[in-house]
C-alpha cells in the first residue's frame, strides 16, 4: 500500500480521529502487525500537536500462555503499580487509540471459563477509575490488517495479496479519500441531520419486525437522544469514537425489551466467533440465547454481572452502507456492526441523556442507562427488517423498509 495514503489515514486518526490537542498525550494501544504504520501514526500524532506518544503492544499467543499458566487470581490480580497508572490516566486524560488487526479465531480453544472468572475478580477494582475517566477523554477505535484476520477474509489469496486486499477494504470503508478529514467533516454532518430527525419524533418504542422471525419493542429513555459520528468530551473538544462509522445510536430503557431477535453476521466475542444465534428477552432481560457455533460462550457472555443481560444500545445502519456494499464480512465488530443495524448487551452510554454534561454517572443509570463490564455489539440488520418508531404521542413512523432509512 503506499505510504501516501497510509499517512493520509495515519492523519485522519490523529486529527479526525482522537483529535489531539497540542500538549495532550496519547496512548496507542495495538497488536504487533503493521509496525510502519504504527511509526505513521505516532509522527501524526506528534505532527498533530501531542506531548508524548506512548504504545503499547499486545499479542494473542502471549495472552494464552499467561491464560494456561496463571491461576485465576494472578490472572485476576491489579498491582499497585497497575493502579497508579490508572490513577494517572485520571489524571491527564489522554488521547487512547485502539488499533485493531487481530485474529478473529485467535484465542479459540482458551480457558474461556477462567478469563471470564479472572474479569469479574478484577472488574471491580478498575471499574472506579474508567468510570472518573468516562465522557471526559477523546478516544478512537480504527483498524490494521493482521495476517490471520486478512487470511480469514480471504483465504484463497497468498499471504501478502490477502493483506494488500484488507488494506483496500479498510481504507476504502473509512472514508479514506484524497481529504479523508473534509470527507469525514461532510459525512459527520450527515450522522448529525439523521439524529436531528430521530430526536425530534418523540420516540417512546422501537419495534423491530424481521421475516426471519424477528420480532422485538425496546422501550426508550424519555431524557435520550440518538448520536453518530462525531461525538464532544467534557472538556468540549470534538472527536470521532469510531473508524469507520455509519451508526445513528442510543440507549434504550433497562429492562424495556419484549420479544426475539435474530443476529445477522457472526459475533467474535473473546478470540472466537459465535454463529447463527438469536436472542429472547423478557422483561428487558435476555433470558434465553440460542446459537448453533459456541452457545455456552454465549450463555457465559450474558451471565458476567447483572448488566450483562440487558441491553445497553439500539443502533441505525442501513444495508447500502459502504461497508455492506463492499460484500465482505470483516469478522470484527468494528466494521460489521456499521454494516447493519445492531444492538448491544451491556454498558449503555451515558452521554445519550440530553444534558448528561450536568448529571452524575450515577443520576444517568438511574434514569435507565444500563451498567455493566460488557458492552458487546451483534449484528440484527439485513434486507428483510423493517424497524417503526412508537411515538410518545401516539404516532408510527416508519425508521427503517427493508433494512434502509424510510425517510
Amino acid at each position: 500500500m503506499k505510504q501516501t495514503i497510509l499517512r493520509k489515514y495515519a492523519r485522519l486518526i490523529a486529527r479526525s480521529g482522537v483529535n489531539i490537542q497540542k500538549g495532550q498525550d496519547v496512548i496507542i494501544y495495538c497488536q504487533l502487525d503493521e509496525p510502519k504504520f504504527v511509526e505513521l501514526l505516532v509522527d501524526e500524532c506528534y505532527k498533530a500537536g501531542a506531548r508524548k506518544v506512548k504504545v503499547e503492544f499486545s499479542h494473542q499467543p502471549l495472552y494464552k500462555l499467561a491464560v494456561r499458566h496463571q491461576t485465576v487470581t494472578e490472572l485476576a490480580k491489579v498491582e499497585e503499580w497497575e493502579k497508579a497508572r490508572l490513577q494517572h490516566y485520571v489524571d491527564t486524560l489522554p488521547c487512547t487509540i485502539y488499533l485493531n488487526s487481530s485474529d478473529p479465531d485467535g484465542l479459540k480453544g482458551i480457558n474461556q471459563k477462567k478469563i471470564a472468572k479472572a474479569d469479574q475478580k478484577s472488574w471491580p477494582i478498575v471499574k472506579p477509575y474508567y468510570d472518573k475517566m468516562e465522557n471526559r477523554q477523546q478516544w478512537c477505535i480504527a483498524a490494521v490488517p493482521g495476517a490471520a484476520w486478512a487470511k480469514k477474509m480471504f483465504p484463497d489469496l497468498p499471504k501478502g495479496r490477502a493483506i494488500e486486499k484488507l488494506w483496500e477494504a479498510i481504507l476504502s470503508t473509512s472514508r479514506v479519500t484524497d481529504d479523508p478529514v473534509a470527507e469525514w467533516e461532510a459525512h459527520d454532518k450527515d450522522l448529525l441531520d439523521r439524529c436531528t430527525y430521530l430526536n425530534s419524533l418523540g420516540i417512546a418504542e422501537l419495534h423491530y419486525k424481521g421475516d426471519n422471525g424477528t420480532d422485538l419493542t425496546v422501550g426508550m429513555i424519555p431524557e435520550a437522544q440518538f448520536l453518530g459520528g462525531a461525538e464532544t468530551s467534557l472538556k468540549g473538544i470534538s472527536f470521532n469514537p469510531n473508524i469507520p462509522s455509519e451508526e445513528c445510536f442510543t440507549s434504550p430503557m433497562r429492562g424495556k425489551a419484549e420479544g426475539i431477535v435474530y443476529a445477522t453476521k457472526p459475533l467474535s466475542y473473546n478470540g472466537e466467533l459465535i454463529e447463527n444465534f438469536s436472542v429472547r428477552f423478557e422483561g428487558g432481560k435476555a433470558v434465553e440465547v440460542k446459537a448453533e457455533k459456541n452457545q455456552a460462550l454465549l450463555e457465559q457472555m450474558i451471565a458476567m454481572d447483572e448488566g450483562a443481560a440487558y441491553l445497553g444500545e439500539c443502533a441505525l445502519v442501513p444495508v447500502d452502507s459502504p461497508i455492506n456494499e463492499s460484500g465482505l464480512l470483516f469478522y470484527r465488530t468494528l466494521f460489521d456492526e456499521n454494516a447493519a443495524c445492531h444492538l448491544a448487551l451491556g454498558m449503555g452510554f451515558t452521554n445519550t441523556i440530553r444534558g448528561f454534561e450536568d448529571k452524575t454517572l450515577e443520576e444517568c443509570r438511574e434514569m435507565g442507562i444500563n451498567d455493566s463490564m460488557e458492552h458487546v455489539d451483534f449484528m440484527i440488520g439485513y434486507e428483510g427488517l423493517d424497524i417503526d418508531a412508537l411515538t410518545r404521542d401516539g404516532r408510527t413512523v416508519p425508521i427503517f423498509r427493508r433494512g434502509k432509512w424510510a425517510f
